[in-house]
């Protein structure tokens, strides 16, 4: 599981379409505007979000809604969606050749496997937690 820009973007692409899907054609030239994201990427963003089932999208000019509700899209869910596929699923990288003849080297991986795994299993548990429509009411109740 690794953090990408992508994942901040989709976010961000859901709440647009979230927000403006009852007054407008949400595309993804709207949403690079709002995103400061090139519009090729969202449409990319936008093609991974509809293969999970969370945006319906028309192409040309139909623009995308939401294909199931926001309190049922948590953001493991966009994270997984966005990240589908790719070969690196774990938060944190590491070295890949600790020298088994160092006393430091061999036993790195034994003390700080765990460690990760478990800060990675919180930052899961958290996102699991967190929905669209919990950061929407967030959206509408920030001062502007």
């Amino acid at each position: 599981m690794r953090i990408s820009v992508r994942f901040t973007a989709a976010v961000h692409t859901l709440l647009c379409i979230q927000y403006f899907e009852k007054d407008r054609r949400v595309t993804s030239d709207f949403i690079a505007a709002s995103t400061g994201v090139n519009a090729v990427i969202i449409r990319k963003i936008l093609l991974q979000l509809q293969k999970a089932g969370i945006v319906e999208t028309k192409a040309g000019v139909g623009g995308s809604r939401l294909a199931r509700s926001a309190e049922s899209i948590t953001l493991l869910a966009i994270y997984t969606a966005i990240n589908d596929g790719e070969d690196e699923r774990d938060l944190f990288s590491f070295h890949p050749n600790p020298n088994g003849s160092c006393p430091v080297g061999k036993s790195i991986h034994r003390v700080l496997d765990p460690v990760l795994e478990k800060a990675q299993a919180a930052l899961e548990a958290e996102l699991s937690r967190t929905t669209l429509a919990d950061l929407r009411s967030q959206v509408l109740g920030a001062p502007e």
